[in-house]
C-alpha cells in the first residue's frame, strides 16, 4: 500500500510582489528536488480555464513526497522554516496568504 504524502501549498502575493515571490520560490525547487523522498516539487501559475471553477491562489506548490517522514523531514530544514519565517510571518514578506494541505493515497 502506498504511504506517499501530497502537499499543495498556495500563496498570494502582496500587491506588486508576485514575480518576486514566484522568483523565491522557484529558487527552492533544487534544494528539494535533490532531499530524499522527493518525487515531485514544482511551482505553478494559476491559469484561466472554463473548467475550472472555484478560488484559487495564483501560485501553488504541487508536491509528491514518498513518505510522511520524508515530507516531515523538508518541513524542518532551515531553508524552508526560513522562507515561511521570512515571507508569510513577518510583515514585510512577499505573502499576503498562503494554505498548505497534505493528502494521502492510503485508503483505509
Amino acid at each position: 500500500m502506498s504511504k506517499k504524502v501530497y502537499c499543495v501549498a498556495s500563496f498570494r502575493a502582496k500587491e506588486g510582489k508576485q514575480q518576486e515571490l514566484l522568483e523565491t520560490l522557484q529558487a527552492l525547487e533544487p534544494m528539494t528536488q535533490r532531499e530524499d523522498g522527493c518525487i515531485q516539487y514544482l511551482v505553478t501559475k494559476h491559469i484561466e480555464h472554463p473548467n475550472a471553477m472555484g478560488k484559487s491562489f495564483p501560485i501553488v506548490f504541487n508536491e509528491i513526497w514518498a513518505s510522511k517522514e520524508d515530507f516531515e523531514s523538508h518541513c524542518n530544514r532551515p531553508y524552508i522554516t526560513n522562507f515561511f519565517e521570512t515571507h508569510c510571518v513577518k510583515e514585510d514578506g512577499l505573502v499576503a496568504d498562503f494554505n498548505v494541505c497534505v493528502y494521502t493515497d492510503e485508503i483505509n
